[in-house]
């Protein structure tokens, strides 16, 4: 049973990874084609892909969780550069995923 999930927790973890370095690939080609510093904000991103379920997580958080979730903490995190928030939420579920290694007991 642990296994599937850590099988599930590094599928995940590369997923993330690589949606974190597909951004910063974007992210510096198109920094170099408009000869100026440009990263793309995940608030931005994620309204350009999907703007329905954009608004659908804000009202559920408002309306089902807790309406203070909302907050400019959060809505802070939106201003993010993609790859900031999908690397390290990516790297974190690889390493809980991984697989541990049994150290062998080597008798002289």
């Amino acid at each position: 049973m642990f296994s599937v999930l850590k099988f599930l927790f590094r599928l995940l973890g590369y997923g993330l990874l690589a949606v974190a370095i597909i951004a910063g690939i974007s992210d510096a080609s198109s920094s170099i084609a408009l000869s100026q510093f440009h990263l793309a904000p995940l608030g931005q991103v994620w309204f350009d892909v999907s703007p329905e379920t954009l608004a659908l997580a804000q009202e559920t958080l408002r309306q089902y969780v807790d309406p203070a979730l909302w907050t400019p903490e959060l809505r802070t995190d939106l201003t993010w550069p993609v790859w900031a928030v999908f690397a390290p939420v990516g790297l974190v579920l690889l390493f809980v995923g991984s697989k541990r290694r049994r150290q062998r007991v080597q008798y002289a």
